[in-house]
């Protein structure tokens, strides 16, 4: 029983982890649930989820298809989504209305912290696959870091914060949640809903918050069933592709530039460059730490059936 519940806390903290990122711009979600080893299970689930209930919408009422959705529940990690879940929302909550506003005071010194997290980063999506690149690999990532690049230099718009704008630019930015290197926070930061989604969480603007949940929700139904089957049919190129959005999203985590994109003259190097460094340490420390315990796991595993 303890370990059952030492596991649901773990899990809910790794959410917390993706959820505390999506509050902040520039910190794709998607990125930090490949760090903390939720991706897979993420997409996989939320992919299912949808299948199920779309069985039970379209095929039960016609009096067939209940079993092929309780299976596709069935295909469902829930020990690991449900407290993923919570944790998720709990800290995104939290983020916003006390995390965001430090980012926002010290913006220099928080986007160098994560230039370097996201940099180290890049090696989880580079090596998923455990096979080569090749020439055309790299060729593929440099035209999607490019793409992402492009985007993350756009300077801000400012939409209006009408439900039906809400709706649609949730549905949008919600896809970050699932595709590394694509910041939903910054997203609502270039089109200009960042600071009104703040205010309306703390207010209380049910018909906002209404218009953006609904928003994220049918975004998220669309493409994670898209990028499930990216990733069931075609990992490799897949993983190629996320890596190249990963590397050019960089752009948006410069230490040194204005809130319209605008690339400025370096100031405050030195502590500027250790922050990087401490950010890029710090995952490189996590990747070895990973591939320590699973190596151990392995050992024990083969002992385990050696003894057997």
């Amino acid at each position: 029983m303890a370990n059952s519940v030492g596991s649901y806390i773990f899990n809910a903290v790794r959410g917390g982890a993706v959820g505390t990122s999506e509050a902040l711009p520039g910190i794709s979600g998607g990125t930090v649930a490949l760090i903390v080893g939720l991706y897979d299970q993420l997409i996989g689930g939320a992919g299912h989820m949808v299948s199920g209930i779309k069985r039970y919408v379209t095929d039960v009422p016609r009096g067939r298809g209940k079993d092929r959705a309780r299976e596709q529940f069935r295909q469902v990690e829930w020990s690991v989504l449900v407290p993923a879940l919570v944790g998720m929302a709990v800290a995104l909550v939290g983020a916003l209305l006390l995390i965001a506003p430090l980012v926002e005071e010290y913006t220099q010194y928080a986007y160098a912290i994560f230039f370097g997290l996201v940099l180290a980063c890049l090696w989880i999506p580079y090596t998923g696959a455990g096979k080569s690149w090749k020439a055309g690999h790299y060729l593929l990532a440099l035209v999607f870091a490019v793409l992402s690049f492009f985007l993350t230099s756009l300077p801000g718009a400012n939409l209006p914060p009408h439900p039906v704008v809400v709706f649609l630019v949730a549905s949008v930015a919600i896809c970050a949640l699932v595709l590394p290197g694509v910041s939903g926070s910054f997203i609502l930061l270039a089109v200009g809903l960042y600071t009104p989604s703040k205010d309306a969480l703390e207010n209380l603007d049910f018909v906002y918050i209404g218009a953006f949940a609904l928003g994220a929700l049918t975004g998220l139904a669309l493409f994670v069933k898209v990028l499930q089957y990216f990733l069931e049919n075609f990992h490799h190129l897949t993983l190629v592709v996320l890596t190249g959005l990963m590397a050019g999203s960089l752009r948006a985590l410069w230490p040194w530039q204005s809130e319209d994109r605008e690339i400025l003259a370096p100031t405050e190097v030195p502590l500027t460059v250790a922050l990087m460094v401490a950010g890029f340490a710090i995952i490189v420390v996590s990747i070895l730490w990973e591939r320590r315990k699973r190596l151990q796991r392995e050992v024990e595993a083969g002992h385990e059936s050696v003894s057997v």
